[in-house]
């Protein structure tokens, strides 16, 4: 996700159900939400097809559903789910935004979130659903998948599968020899700093446009030959920020190269079964069966919030380190040596590590964010997490700064 100046003050969505706030913290389900008809309530909120996906009556549909429009890849859920605790009851939270006092009933009225999950430890305290969504349905996670993708790569470096960040990209896929992306290194792929041209605005007609056509809308033949088209070196590697899904797709392909299988395998087999996933996810391929791993990764909202957990615990899923903890601390950290990654540079507020948003200010704080108003915000020093799932209208949509209100909200009442 490209965060544009209108959202630096932070960018998440989150669900809940209208009217008055319940003692419970078990979950909340909702038939309807802002402006449902709008959003397809009448047809029982249709998912479309791959030309009307992204139309505004069906997006509810469509972001909970997009594994039924295109093709995917299973990961297959753990045997035994992992227990999750919940809060006697919900925390009565009320949070500041442009001048008025509102409680988390109010947001839920005012943004079209289709899901809202706040966990710390092992503990729920919120969980809620609207637009007849349930804690069945898988929500699509756009560029959230992309962090997955770092963490992967980490735990392949660990594996010595990927023997340095450093490494060009054509060191682990032959096939991208001479172009600049293969002579590109991992590091700077990850940090979204190749210098390579590409334009991420979401007019339909730039870059990423034609980046989605060869990848999961299928058009053309995806694989190395969606990303062979971006060629041109605009500045030096390492040198500036500028977000461009298509490195993402890069590392995917390397990350499938060095591991011998399936990125969907991967995780399946190092953090989804690990952690105690209890529902199957899917992640979306291309014509050439690569994953789309910059994008279109789809879970239930109860399992992003296990990944979110594990992240906060830098990695370690109750007594087992299934990521480097030291990876961790590098991907949602930026070094002093490189200022264009800095918060308040490589953006107007978030910074950047490997494929991870970066907070300001002293205390280490992270998201992984996605179009729409997909999120999960991390604090790793109270072991908090906030997943959000939702329907913005407009891929870059200044409504979620709301919703950085609530977060903040969130760490001041349940942080420790």
């Amino acid at each position: 996700m490209r965060v544009a100046p209108a959202l630096f003050v932070a960018v998440l969505v989150a669900c809940a159900t209208p009217g008055s706030q319940s003692a419970s913290s078990g979950p909340r389900f909702s038939q309807g939400g802002p402006e449902a008809d709008v959003f397809g309530a009448a047809k029982g909120y249709p998912p479309g097809d791959r030309a009307s996906f992204f139309r505004v009556p069906f997006l509810v549909g469509s972001q909970s559903h997009l594994d039924e429009i295109f093709p995917n890849r299973l990961v297959r859920r753990a045997d035994r789910p992992s227990s999750m605790e919940r809060a006697k009851s919900a925390p009565a939270l009320r949070y500041e935004y442009q001048g008025q006092n509102l409680a988390l009933d109010d947001y839920m009225a005012r943004n079209p979130a289709t899901g809202l999950l706040v966990a710390r430890g092992d503990t729920i305290f919120i969980e809620r659903y609207q637009y007849a969504r349930s804690d069945r349905d898988r929500f699509t996670s756009w560029s959230m998948a992309k962090t997955v993708t770092s963490m992967l790569i980490g735990i392949a470096i660990a594996e010595g599968r990927i023997r340095s960040v450093d490494d060009p990209a054509a060191t682990y896929v032959p096939a991208l020899e001479g172009t600049e992306y293969g002579r590109t290194s991992l590091r700077h792929l990850l940090q979204m700093s190749s210098g390579v041209r590409f334009v991420e605005e979401y007019t339909g007609a730039d870059d990423v446009s034609r980046l989605s056509a060869d990848t999961f809308r299928q058009v053309g033949p995806g694989g190395v030959a969606a990303v062979t088209p971006f060629n041109e070196r605009a500045v030096p590697p390492g040198t500036k920020f500028s977000y461009a899904s298509v490195e993402t797709e890069v590392l995917g392909l390397v990350l499938a190269a060095a591991v011998g299988r399936s990125v969907s395998e991967y995780l399946q087999a190092k953090i989804w079964q690990p952690i105690g996933a209890e529902a199957d996810a899917t992640w979306i391929i291309d014509r050439s069966g690569q994953e789309v791993t910059y994008c279109c990764f789809n879970a239930v909202l109860r399992d992003y919030a296990r990944l979110g957990l594990l992240l906060a615990h830098d990695g370690n899923w109750r007594g087992r380190q299934l990521i480097p903890a030291a990876w961790i601390q590098e991907a949602t950290s930026v070094r002093p040596d490189q200022p264009h990654l800095w918060p308040r540079t490589a953006t107007p507020y978030f910074g950047y590590g490997y494929q991870t948003w970066i907070f300001p200010g002293a205390r280490r704080t992270f998201a992984l964010l996605g179009v729409r108003g997909q999120s999960i915000y991390v604090d790793p020093a109270s072991r908090l997490v906030m997943v959000t799932t939702a329907v913005r209208k407009l891929p870059v949509d200044p409504g979620v700064a709301e919703t950085g209100a609530l977060w903040r909200a969130v760490a001041r009442d349940l942080g420790r």
